[in-house]
């Protein structure tokens, strides 16, 4: 009896002190470099938007965040890579709309869940959709692109960055909206994209503000609309798309950051803690603002809700357009 009893309190020492350990090593991380991985390739909104948190978070604890662009295949990648590192808090992930809502329906066979395969961190922000067109084209509003294009059923053609890319989706939902066709032509990343269409390889995108802002500013691209329901301040003399006729269209683009399922509750925390210090900064916000994005920091809860929303109304979009990238 006496041995029982010993061994009895020895499981009791034993889970009080796994049960301090948890909030201990979390109190202490970061203890070592975290590894932030854009499932894309450099220069997208994806990538402009998960440097500039890495960049913060670093200066924040002093530990260094290193980007790690893994792009390929719409993200599923890196979304893969992501998804299949250890639990620990050091390695993350800047999700978006694609890699953790439209995949899911867009790829048949698709090698990681968004839901069961991460667990939300912090949602960063919303990046409206720019609709540009290259200042070649005889387009300056959407009436005339829509009226051009059903004159010219097929002639013009559209980039993306990706089979399943913000911009994919897009113009696919536009294309619904307006009845018209427009051309797909994949490209290896936004930034891949956006450099054709201004050099006039392709006609049009519809991708997100701050990949595009800075030509649009600088007269290299012409933008027609955005996808928000409400303008974008950085770019207030653009309609949106439903100012322009298409009632109620709203195709704007989101960006979190998610880890592997498993990820302590405790280090999730101090991460979510950190990300919305960092998004609500007045740094970040006139930065944010520039670029025509709108920080959107939340719970991890909430971000989690959220994703699973986006995959159930895109699924619906997805299935109309008869989009599919296998």
């Amino acid at each position: 009896m006496k041995s029982f009893r010993v061994i009895g309190c020895l499981a009791v020492v034993v889970a009080l002190l796994l049960g301090l350990a948890a909030p201990a090593s979390a109190q202490a991380y970061p203890t070592k470099p975290i590894r932030l991985i854009i499932p894309f390739p450099p220069g997208g909104s994806t990538d402009i938007l998960g440097r500039a948190v890495a960049q913060k978070l670093s200066e924040a604890w002093g530990q260094q965040v290193i980007v790690d662009n893994r792009g390929g295949a719409g993200g599923t990648i890196g979304a893969d890579l992501a998804a299949k590192a250890p639990s620990d808090g050091y390695t993350l992930m800047m999700g978006h709309i694609g890699t953790l809502a439209v995949n899911v329906s867009l790829y048949s066979k698709l090698s990681y869940d968004p839901v069961r395969d991460f667990t939300p961190v912090c949602m960063v922000a919303l990046v409206p959709n720019v609709l540009v067109v290259n200042p070649s084209l005889p387009i300056k509003t959407v009436a005339e692109l829509i009226a051009y294009v059903k004159a010219n059923p097929g002639k013009l053609d559209y980039s993306s960055g990706g089979n399943g890319s913000a911009a994919h989706l897009a113009v696919e939902y536009f294309k619904l909206q307006t009845k018209t066709a427009i051309v797909h032509i994949p490209y290896k990343g936004t930034g891949p994209s956006v450099t054709d269409l201004i050099a006039g390889q392709v006609a049009l995108t519809m991708t997100g503000a701050p990949a595009v802002m800075p030509h649009v500013q600088s007269g290299r691209l012409r933008a027609l609309g955005v996808s928000s329901p409400q303008r974008v301040p950085a770019l207030a003399q653009i309609p949106t798309i439903a100012e322009a006729g298409i009632a109620g269209f709203d195709a704007t683009q989101w960006y979190g950051i998610v880890a592997p399922a498993g990820t302590p509750k405790e280090i999730v925390a101090k991460l979510n803690a950190e990300i919305r210090k960092i998004m609500q900064s007045k740094e970040m916000l006139d930065r944010l603002n520039t670029e025509g994005a709108i920080a959107a920091p939340g719970t991890p809860e909430e971000f989690g809700a959220y994703i699973k929303k986006e995959i159930a109304r895109w699924a619906v979009v997805v299935k109309a357009a008869g989009m599919k990238a296998d």
